[in-house]
């Protein structure tokens, strides 16, 4: 049973006949209930679930830096599902049944403020990673020597990350991220991204550094 909650032109809550009321994201919205069918899938859809399984599973392993803002944010999709979509038109790289992620293509955060310049990448410690860039713009509406710059280290053989959301200001110039020790010899895909600590959910695109072997 439905129940409406503010008169008849108000929103309704629970299902009515075949549609179902909520509150979702500050509306009010209706949905049909879900049809059964018992036609197999086609071999594109059979497709397309298995890049959204591939696409969901591993970001949902970088869902803190996801949630500082990815996207519009105009508030119609969350930065979730925008980079789902994002990284199911971009990142999926190769042949069904063979689709893997293009990690070049991997972002993290994607927005309107300003990426640091000379972004760079320096290996000359055993299990640590050090990255730099150089703060030469003046600080404005897109840009401030306080933003925080958000760090991440893939590692494919062992399918893991080390990751550290504000790793340090803009300011700092550089921050070194310490790996386990087992990540000596493998190869290691790094990004980086700013996000801003004076306006919420602004945050800068990612930038891939590169791909670099552990000492």
């Amino acid at each position: 049973m439905g129940i409406i909650r503010q008169g008849i032109l108000g929103g309704f809550r629970n299902k009515t006949g075949s549609v179902v009321g909520a509150y979702w994201r500050n509306r009010d919205v209706i949905r049909g209930l879900p049809r059964v069918s018992n036609k197999p899938a086609t071999q594109a859809q059979i497709n397309q679930r298995f890049k959204f399984g591939l696409v969901t599973g591993f970001l949902a392993r970088l869902s803190s830096f996801i949630d500082l803002g990815f996207g519009s944010g105009n508030g119609s999709a969350s930065a979730m599902n925008e980079a789902v979509s994002y990284h199911l038109r971009e990142a999926i790289t190769g042949v069904a049944p063979n689709f893997s992620i293009d990690y070049s293509k991997l972002k993290i955060n994607k927005g309107k403020l300003l990426l640091a310049n000379g972004i760079e990448v320096a290996i000359t410690v055993a299990a640590r990673i050090d990255f730099s860039w150089l703060n030469t713009v003046p600080d404005g509406k897109y840009k401030d020597a306080t933003d925080r710059a958000n760090v991440v280290v893939y590692n494919p053989a062992k399918d893991s990350f080390v990751t550290l959301p504000g790793a340090a200001a803009r300011s700092a110039l550089g921050y070194n991220l310490l790996l386990p020790a087992d990540y000596s010899g493998d190869e290691v895909h790094c990004y980086i991204s700013f996000s801003s600590v004076i306006h919420k959910k602004l945050v800068s695109d990612t930038f891939y550094v590169g791909e670099f072997i552990v000492l």
